[in-house]
This record gives structure tokens, C-alpha cells and sequence, in this order.
């Protein structure tokens, strides 16, 4: 790699702001906020709305849409337009 040129890449916490939820990772992302690990070491904090702690596809409380439905609703009100050939 040439010097000088890449950003500084370093360990980061990753905080949910909806769930109780944290990770140590590593990432090239600066923060002026700081938080102390359970190891102990101070690390930058990066404040997240959502993660995979408090999205809904991975708690599974997504809602599932009937696009089945819709699609016949689709066919039944839009077939009698349908050009005869």
C-alpha cells in the first residue's frame, strides 16, 4: 500500500441507539465519542438506528405482504380491458 493515501483503519464500537445491543469491530470510521470495552480499552463510538439486534427481517417481526392478492385483484379489474385479437 502506498503511505499516505488510506484512511486510518482501527477498532470501533458499534452501539444499537434502539436495542441493548454492541459490537468490536474493526473500521476506518472516526468518532469523537468514546465508550470503554469489556476489555478494559477505550474505543471510538459510532451510534446506530438500526441493526441486525433491532431490524425487523432478522427479530422476525416483519410483516409479510399478500402480493398474491393483489395481483388477482390486478387480473379481475383489468381483464375485461384486454385487446381481443
Amino acid at each position: 500500500m502506498r503511505e499516505g493515501i488510506h484512511p486510518e483503519y482501527q477498532f470501533v464500537v458499534f452501539q444499537d441507539a434502539s436495542a441493548d445491543f454492541a459490537f468490536l469491530t474493526r473500521s476506518t470510521m472516526k468518532s469523537e465519542k468514546t465508550i470503554k470495552w469489556e476489555d478494559g480499552n477505550e474505543y471510538p463510538l459510532i451510534s446506530l438506528d438500526i441493526s441486525s439486534a433491532s431490524h425487523p427481517f432478522y427479530t422476525g417481526k416483519q410483516k409479510i405482504v399478500d402480493t398474491a392478492g393483489r395481483v388477482d385483484r390486478f387480473r379481475r379489474r383489468y381483464s375485461q380491458f384486454q385487446a381481443k385479437s
